[in-house]
């Protein structure tokens, strides 16, 4: 039987999201001292606000519109962290072997909010007026 979610905690994308953002944390703390304020600080940013978002669109269910627009906001995130990685490889920062890991994670945290955009009666609660639209 399946886990009923209560939280977005119990969202595995979320569980995933926050897993793959403290990864980058660890990893970008080897990262040059003249990256802080660049790269660093890009990459944990929008790995970080993957998480964030999803747990942002959670919240806000009750409305069809904010809610999209809350995993919207995550699907780029996790988009522009994907480019980041792919920096933080040229500027030999991060093993290709990890960046594809990384990578591949993120691929799949897209692929379930787009699912999720594209489907949100499943998710959305209530009476909302955006629901009958």
């Amino acid at each position: 039987m399946a886990k009923k979610i209560r939280t977005h905690q119990d969202l595995e994308v979320y569980r995933s999201a926050y897993a793959v953002s403290m990864k980058i944390f660890w990893l970008s703390k080897k990262f040059p001292q003249e990256e802080i304020y660049s790269l660093t600080s890009q990459i944990r940013w929008s790995s970080q606000s993957v998480s964030a978002s999803i747990c942002e669109a959670w919240r806000k269910r009750r409305y069809q519109g904010a809610f999209v627009s809350k995993l919207s906001d995550a699907e780029t995130e996790a988009a522009e962290t994907q480019v980041w990685v792919q920096y933080a490889v040229d500027c030999k920062y991060l093993e290709r072997g990890e960046a594809v890991e990384l990578y591949r994670a993120y691929d799949k945290m897209l692929a379930t909010t787009v699912g999720m955009i594209n489907h949100p009666d499943t998710w959305v609660i209530g009476d909302s007026p955006e629901r009958a639209a």
